[in-house]
């Protein structure tokens, strides 16, 4: 598996050379996270037994649960498909934070003011944590070796690393990925068999409400400021990062493990996406997806990026905007 790759970056550092305190709402954002700092070797109850043979996520939260290839497996088959398919959505999260660690690590370079950087600089160790606490799980419970990084995820990272502009770091990291994460996180911390891996997930949601919050703080007078076009292109990175996050993640190489063919794979992808787009799914799906879209809706409307031309592009992955009349 490849353990690394290079991405060519450039972005416009800015250095302060006064240090007030301008933004109130961001340096209270940075004093939570001093208060709310949690170590992964004490917090963390590492000792938990558990049973991994018997599978980490609840059944409701694989793709197939509920269609009849499901119902074809056997007990011990669907418990081998849930431990891989938690090995693969834990690994793309794993992937995830790193690559958050690393975006934040440039907008503590790129964004201005003392309070921005501040805030900036703690979500950097947040999510250095965060990678922390997954890898470890991820031994603990499965050992070593893991899936590779899915191309969605390292396009979506490529991307906003390579962009020199601080506002689609934080559009596409705190704004859409995050989004995703902070209601995958808490479905996990609600659902999983594992106690174990809710408490991880618990903590981490700590952490994440606070990431949010620096987009929502930051980006509204800034859009608010920009010129149609502007906007328009904010717009495009948002569906951009929307269509990588929602429609990417496929954990195709786990249902070839478990032995099905390219064809029944095929059909499962297509139905997963029938899925996504329409009203379907298991109760814990239906929550998931209200919690996600609710949070996304509320969260591009705030910043004033919910727009009626955002309409059919928000509704080409699955999510309903109410009327704006």
């Amino acid at each position: 598996m490849v353990e690394s790759h290079l991405i060519g970056a450039q972005h416009d550092t800015i250095f302060e050379h006064a240090y007030p305190t301008e933004a109130p709402d961001l340096r209270r954002l940075y004093e939570n996270a001093k208060r709310d700092q949690w170590n992964v070797s004490k917090d963390v109850e590492w000792t938990q037994p558990f049973d991994i043979e018997q599978g980490v996520l609840a059944d409701e939260m694989i793709d197939i649960y509920g269609t009849p290839f499901w119902d074809r497996l056997s007990p011990a088959q669907r418990s081998e498909l849930n431990r891989k398919f938690a090995l693969w959505r834990l690994g793309v999260l794993l992937y995830g934070e790193h690559g958050a660690m690393l975006v934040c690590s440039q907008l503590v370079e790129a964004v201005s003011g003392t309070d921005a950087k501040f805030f900036q600089a703690t979500q950097v160790v947040d999510e250095a944590r965060h990678n922390e606490v997954l890898n470890r799980y991820l031994t603990t419970r499965f050992g070593d070796g893991l899936y590779p990084m899915p191309e969605f995820e390292k396009e979506l990272f490529d991307t906003l690393l390579s962009d020199k502009r601080w506002t689609v770091k934080t559009i596409g990291l705190q704004l859409v990925a995050e989004t995703f994460a902070v209601a995958l996180f808490r479905m996990l911390a609600e659902t999983s068999k594992d106690p174990l891996l809710r408490q991880v997930c618990k903590l981490i949601l700590q952490d994440e409400s606070r990431h949010m919050g620096f987009g929502m703080l930051s980006l509204p007078d800034v859009v608010g400021q920009m010129t149609d076009a502007e906007r328009k292109e904010m717009e495009e990175v948002t569906h951009w990062a929307l269509v990588k996050t929602l429609t990417g993640q496929f954990p195709a190489q786990v249902y070839q493990e478990v032995g099905f063919s390219e064809r029944e794979i095929k059909e499962i992808h297509g139905h997963r996406r029938e899925r996504a787009a329409g009203a379907e799914g298991s109760h814990f799906r239906k929550l998931f997806r209200k919690d996600l879209h609710g949070t996304l809706l509320g969260n591009l409307q705030r910043i004033g990026l919910l727009t009626e031309r955002m309409r059919p592009r928000l509704e080409s992955v699955g999510i309903r905007v109410p009327s704006m009349a």
